[in-house]
């Protein structure tokens, strides 16, 4: 028990050096304007988005910068999707739509719409948005901006999270917490190791020539975490990318309710531990058990200076992520509760060799 107490203590430390490393060299978006004006190719894959797609498609219409073409590709929509797409690609000859008549075999849904929309795209640059994702007027010319400084074939950002109901508050801030105290996000650029990499599919510009050399969701085509692996795939390529948080021109309530954000997080969540079910769960166990080893074990200036620690990594990653810090503090509880929850889930989903997504099984 003495040992845990230590390792507990010891983890606990190293999070929050990478939580504070995190706010040192802020990993968010910043905003910068540039001289070319290369044409941007932005790919919507959508399926049954007919209360977001307006949103996202109404934010481009007022983008400051104009030179961009809009493709969205019709996944198969039961709803009202197809239908309000039509007067943007009838009012703006920018937009684009590509319906979708069936699902090969040996694909994911959105694989297979994000390649079909690689293959209509004419731009410099593509970039691949998810639909219920909120853009400010500034945001695709600031990514391009930071993709020209850095020379990067891959920029991916985090977007800044809304959460309405208390289910979300609890579980949508589970892969901020992860990510930004376990991965130094300055290192998905500075590092060319393919285990320093983290991407988020909800926004994802890559450098056209690269993308078509590696084809990334063709070579991914059945893969529910696409965007990580691809991220590893181009620095195992020796490609420069990055991955990023991001600022108030990016938002997007991901989940709607504490249900589907389990369901959704448990399609990726031990990807963020090398797709080790055991890593994940050992993380999981120090952080919900092995406080109780510290206030057991050691003398009380311990168990304080942990609880310290722990708060130190929920402000810092509370900060960095844009999320109320407080709220987090809260919170804690139950989104360690929650991790559980999700790797238990996905573990489930491991065994079963299935998991259910907008009415698809994917294996």
């Amino acid at each position: 028990m003495i040992c845990l107490a230590y390792i507990t203590i010891l983890i606990f430390a190293l999070r929050f050096i990478i939580a504070s490393v995190n706010i040192l060299f802020s990993p968010a978006l910043k905003i910068r304007k540039i001289r070319d004006k290369p044409v941007v190719s932005v790919l919507i894959p959508a399926r049954n988005e007919e209360n977001n797609i307006r949103n996202i498609l109404n934010d481009l219409t007022k983008q400051d910068y104009t030179d961009i073409e809009v493709i969205i590709f019709n996944d198969q929509s039961t709803d009202r999707t197809a239908e309000l797409i039509l007067p943007y690609t009838k009012s703006d000859r920018r937009f684009r739509l590509i319906n979708s008549e069936e699902l090969p075999d040996g694909w994911i849904g959105k694989n297979y719409g994000c390649y079909r929309l690689s293959q209509k795209a004419t731009g410099e640059y593509l970039l691949f948005l998810d639909a219920d994702v909120r853009i400010g007027n500034s945001l695709i010319e600031s990514a391009l901006a930071q993709m020209q400084k850095y020379r990067l074939k891959l920029l991916s950002i985090f977007p800044k999270q809304e959460m309405v109901t208390l289910g979300e508050k609890i579980t949508v801030p589970v892969m901020n917490i992860i990510l930004l105290s376990l991965l130094p996000m300055i290192l998905t650029r500075e590092s060319s190791k393919p285990s320093l990499s983290a991407a988020n599919g909800q926004f994802m510009l890559f450098d056209k020539n690269s993308y078509m050399n590696i084809q990334p969701h063709l070579l991914l085509k059945n893969n529910r975490v696409e965007d990580i692996l691809t991220a590893r795939l181009y620095k195992k390529e020796g490609l420069k990318m990055q991955c990023m948080t991001g600022n108030d021109s990016i938002k997007c309530r991901m989940y709607q309710g504490a249900g589907e954000a389990v369901r959704g997080f448990s399609k990726n969540i031990t990807e963020f531990f090398g797709g080790s079910h055991i890593v994940a769960f050992l993380y999981w166990l120090s952080g919900s058990f092995g406080i109780f080893a510290v206030i057991l074990c050691l003398p009380l200036i311990y168990a304080l200076a942990t609880v310290a620690l722990i708060a130190g990594i929920t402000i810092f990653v509370s900060r960095a992520s844009l999320q109320p810090a407080l709220q987090n503090i809260t919170l804690s509880i139950p989104q360690q509760l929650a991790t559980g929850v999700m790797l238990f889930h996905s573990l489930k989903n491991k065994l079963l060799k299935r998991t259910r997504w907008k009415g698809r099984d994917i294996s």
